[in-house]
């Protein structure tokens, strides 16, 4: 009996369960890549949030509960005061930025508006001049001292208060206005394209003037799409830094993002600089969901009986007056600013003018082959702006394999990580990743390790929308048979997918380094001595008032963008800037 017993014991310890072996067999060592997607999404994503909402109800010494930190972060006038300036701060932008891009969509969609091509180099213009260098550029134009638009009002009316003061609530208004008004275009373009023209034509038919039913009939059509684009435009302002920073603390206007950073001075407070930042957070995640809601709806879509056709409408003599306003923002936002930059780049000195005298090429040479400090920032921006790029895109690529092919039950688990940063502020983010990872034991705070993880967490909702509209482009047939000829899985994403989306990752890659190279949000909080980025150094330099030196590494940071914004229109195609989520 003992001796069967003990033979039993030792063949049901040897040989195991037929079914575990099947699996087993069954199980190629790729899949195990798919569960490393969420550990490295949970670090990514859900720690430096986690983090951040724990530390928020954290006592600093000790690390007990506490409500103390919300109680300081809300009991002082001047930090709700700066609440209150950043939401004003956003309807205002959100309203010029109408103000600015629906009659540019409008003469470009639906009327014979010549030069078409001149309204969307001032958007895509618009685009590639980040808010921080526009408000330089425009510091330059409109400053109270030496500004030249102040200087000639000065010497044609001989008066001593300036024209326009930058340093002021408008200015900051305006400045981000002028970079974020792209967003209510394309959007507005984008409606205004979807609906025919019939009932515009109707309206004509019985006798409604062209204004009269571009603004009872075509607006109201289109107005889920522009409100879609002002909630955009909201939220971007009010998370912004660069421009509040440069403008706003000269000025003494307190705003939610100057006050986060603020809170990173002396005395550091961390734990109130977290309960701060929750509303923020809240705002945003509230008004993405009605964002979203809102454009998903169908009631204002027209349907008729066959498909719809556009037609452009003659609007005689006010063609040119539209393409004048489509100039005249373009001035704003791309031309001024941007050859202002380039003439004080050149500039001995800005307020000696534009003389021969006063041209010299110092400040390049300072940059290039003198001033290590600079040298370095330059290296870092796009050394990091690069593997971050890899890394985002790597991990959005494997996602959307996986939610397209369906390989494990939580795909859609990962892929909502994925798009989660989309509704997390980049200064929120930022501040989420030093409270997970800047404290020991990792103590990674001014290493290239924290800032290249933020920035692909940041950028990840760009690579993972690239990714996942290139996967539902691929059959999926091509790597069955593959997989009946012999092949892995590994074999197939190699020498099928790679192939087919080489386009496709080369503009997702570029469209998270364009804007990783001039990343200020999230860089401030996180750069050290030996990590600085052309974009933080530029804000230092700013506030030195070493504004010639900023305008020759601004000019950089134009001249690599516009290559690369270049370079992405002419191997992937016209569609290229607008492959991202928002």
């Amino acid at each position: 009996m003992t001796d069967n017993t003990t033979q039993y014991s030792r063949t049901a310890t040897v040989e195991p369960p037929a079914g575990l072996i099947r699996r087993l067999r069954n199980l190629e060592p790729v899949n195990l890549l798919w569960f490393a997607l969420f550990a490295i999404l949970i670090v990514l994503v859900v720690g430096p949030i986690g983090f951040l909402l724990a530390v928020s109800f954290q006592e600093g010494g000790n690390g007990a509960f506490t409500l103390d930190n919300y109680a300081e972060a809300y009991g002082r006038w001047r930090y709700l005061e700066a609440l209150i300036n950043s939401c004003l701060l956003g309807i205002c932008t959100a309203a010029l930025c109408v103000v600015f891009a629906v009659p540019m969509a409008w003469a470009v969609s639906r009327t014979n508006m010549p030069a078409k091509w001149f309204a969307w180099a001032s958007v895509l213009g618009a685009f590639i001049l980040p808010p921080y260098l526009t408000s330089i550029g425009w510091i330059l134009i409109a400053g109270p001292n030496s500004g030249w638009l102040n200087e000639g009002w000065r010497w044609l009316t001989g008066a001593e208060a300036p024209l326009f003061d930058i340093y002021s609530f408008f200015g900051m208004v305006l400045m981000i206005a002028l970079n974020a008004f792209p967003f209510i275009f394309l959007f507005t373009k984008a409606g205004l394209d979807m609906i025919s023209s019939e009932m515009e034509e109707a309206a004509s038919i019985l006798g409604a003037s062209t204004w009269y039913t571009s603004i009872k009939i075509t607006l109201p059509l289109v107005w889920p799409s522009i409100l879609g684009g002002i909630i955009i435009v909201f939220l971007e302002s009010i998370a912004l830094f660069g421009v509040p920073a440069i403008l706003g603390i000269p000025a003494r206007i307190n705003l939610v993002t100057t006050q986060l950073f603020q809170f990173f001075g002396y005395p550091f407070k961390m734990e109130v600089a977290a309960a701060y930042s929750m509303p923020l957070l809240l705002i945003t995640i509230c008004l993405i969901w009605v964002q979203r809601l809102m454009l998903n709806r169908k009631g204002f879509v027209t349907q008729t009986g066959k498909g719809g056709e556009r037609r452009e409408i003659d609007v005689g003599r006010w063609k040119w007056a539209l393409l004048a306003w489509c100039g005249f923002v373009g001035a704003l936002a791309m031309y001024l600013p941007g050859y202002t930059m380039v003439v004080a780049s050149f500039s001995e000195a800005w307020g000696k003018g534009l003389t021969a005298e006063n041209l010299t090429l110092q400040h390049y040479y300072d940059i290039f082959f003198v001033q290590k400090l600079t040298q370095e920032a330059i290296f870092n921006s796009f050394f990091f702006a690069g593997v971050a790029g890899i890394g985002a895109l790597t991990i959005a690529l494997c996602v959307a394999y996986v939610v397209s092919r369906k390989l494990v039950p939580f795909a859609n688990v990962l892929a909502f990580l994925c798009m989660a940063p989309f509704v997390i502020p980049g200064i929120v983010l930022a501040i989420g990743f030093y409270a997970a990872y800047a404290p020991p034991p990792l103590a990674l705070y001014g290493t290239s390790g924290i800032i290249i993880l933020a920035f692909m967490a940041r950028f990840l909702p760009i690579s993972y929308g690239t990714a996942a509209a290139g996967m539902r482009s691929i059959n999926p047939e091509m790597e069955e048979a593959v997989r009946v000829l012999g092949g892995s899985r590994l074999v197939a994403i190699r020498h099928v997918v790679a192939p087919l989306l080489k386009k496709t990752l080369f503009a997702g890659f570029l469209l998270v380094v364009i804007p990783a190279t001039r990343e200020l949000s999230a860089a401030i909080f996180l750069v050290g001595p030996e990590t600085r980025v052309m974009s933080v150094l530029i804000f230092d330099m700013t506030e030195e008032g070493r504004f010639e030196a900023v305008a020759a590494l601004g000019c950089i940071i134009l001249v690599t963008t516009t290559f690369l914004v270049w370079l992405g229109f002419k191997l992937v195609g016209r569609d290229f800037m607008m492959r991202t989520p928002r």
